[in-house]
């Protein structure tokens, strides 16, 4: 059997290779960052628990509660904001999402009570719905078939990256208690709810 001669990429196959280069690095490091960035807030509750539910006499039934209202508004709205998604378009409305979880995020710095609790939880999974399909769609708007798959596993590492960052991270901000007359997790949801609503905007 006579060996093939390899077949030369054409001029054009060239030309969308580097189209495709160049696009791979202008969206994944936001989007990768954006993922990164939505991972934490969704579990930085977790660390702000340390202190949290000793100031708010939070039990576990109640902080379990709260923790887990927030996938109860995300499953109950994640096809609307999908809908609407296609309405407006990815860029619009992945933009919402952020900056609306980025406030919300924030807001859970001055939760006075279970209630409380459990409500900025429950708006901030309402607010979150929508964001990881919303960027799927965003990226089969640039990426051809034979791509997404790879495009989609490199923006998966996002969530590894977030675990790595995401503990020291979240500890060393918990640190900050006292500072200015703030509990540790007062500046935690201040300082990790923040980026989102700066990344929605950029």
């Amino acid at each position: 059997m006579e060996p093939q001669t390899p077949v030369k990429p054409t001029t054009l196959e060239i030309g969308l290779g580097r189209i495709l280069r160049r696009v791979t690095w202008r969206l994944i490091p936001l989007l990768g960052i954006a993922y990164i960035v939505a991972y934490l807030d969704r579990i930085n509750v977790s660390f702000a628990a340390l202190q949290m539910n000793q100031d708010l006499h939070l039990g576990a039934v109640a902080y379990g509660t709260g923790a887990g209202i927030f996938f109860l508004g995300y499953v109950l709205f994640e096809i609307p904001s999908n809908l609407i998604l296609q309405r407006v378009g990815p860029r619009l409305w992945i933009a919402r999402i952020m900056v609306s979880w980025g406030i919300l995020s924030v807001s859970m710095a001055w939760v006075r009570d279970e209630w409380s609790f459990y409500l900025l939880r429950f708006l901030l999974g309402v607010a979150e719905a929508g964001f990881f399909p919303g960027i799927i769609l965003y990226l089969t708007y640039w990426f051809p078939m034979r791509e997404r798959a790879r495009i989609i596993a490199l923006l998966s590492t996002a969530t590894a990256l977030a675990g790595l960052i995401g503990s020291p991270l979240s500890g060393m901000i918990l640190s900050l208690d006292g500072w200015n007359g703030w509990r540790g997790w007062h500046w935690l949801f201040v300082l990790e709810g923040l980026p989102a609503i700066v990344l929605g905007l950029a």
